[in-house]
């Protein structure tokens, strides 16, 4: 079956301004433009649309979404595999947190008690299945699956006040090393607070700090698009900057 832009924009839920986006960026072409000038979408951009929208709801950028899509081994069943089991961690994350909610009203209504560590439990729980999804695979694969899930159940017995202390240092670093940044200077003295910083941050996730096992994890922050990603987004070059400040920090 064939589409308009009109036509296959009502049918997947999205606007003709962003199918005509998706063309104009090479995202999603049209397989042809019939005699009238318009464009015209076939089966496979359908199916290619489908994953694009998949994408779009697991969090991936447009430059993510099209360099998965469009690499020559692009497996669409093994992609649709992915999918599924990724949406069904984003289901877990939700149950646990409708769960919080539920359990916090009949707290305020008087009905059962709420300890303070489970009012943040499925905050934490959340953080830890994000981050299995979009690093586990790395972490473990670098670090081992011990330290892994050591780190995750050190993460879900947080109290309440280091649980809010490693979201305050979490900003702290970012905020830091960003004023560190507009020195260049990996070796300055705000440079080196970032990397104290970003070592307090992380004994809050690891049993045992070793210099070496940080410069490893934040050369991954660079060698890993994901991890250097969420650094280079507020600010691009951010992750290598941070890099050189811990190897000046750690001397390693």
């Amino acid at each position: 079956m064939e589409y308009t832009v009109l036509k296959l924009a009502q049918l997947a839920g999205v606007s003709s301004r962003t199918l005509r986006f998706y063309d104009e960026i090479g995202l999603l072409k049209p397989a042809k433009i019939n005699s009238s000038g318009y464009r015209i979408y076939e089966q496979k951009e359908v199916d290619c649309l489908q994953q694009i929208l998949f994408y779009r709801e697991l969090g991936f950028s447009l430059d993510k979404i099209q360099e998965a899509i469009h690499a020559p081994n692009f497996d669409k069943i093994e992609a649709l595999k992915q999918h599924h089991d990724q949406l069904l961690e984003k289901k877990e994350q939700l149950e646990a947190l409708i769960s919080n909610v539920k359990k916090t009203i009949a707290a305020q209504e008087g009905r059962v008690k709420m300890s303070d560590k489970e009012k943040f439990e499925g905050f934490k729980q959340n953080l830890i299945d994000e981050n299995e999804v979009k690093y586990g695979k790395e972490v473990r694969g670098k670090y081992g699956d011990n330290a892994a899930n050591s780190s995750n159940e050190k993460l879900k017995n947080m109290s309440q006040s280091d649980y809010e202390e490693v979201t305050r240092l979490e900003k702290e670093v970012m905020d830091t090393l960003l004023e560190a940044y507009k020195s260049g200077k990996p070796i300055s003295q705000v440079a080196q607070k970032a990397a104290e910083l970003h070592r307090q941050w992380l004994t809050f996730f690891w049993n045992d700090y070793s210099k070496e096992a940080h410069m490893g994890l934040v050369q991954m922050y660079v060698d890993d698009e994901r991890f250097r990603d969420y650094y280079d987004k507020h600010q691009p070059g951010l992750a290598k900057f941070l890099r050189d400040a811990i190897r000046e920090y750690t001397n390693v």
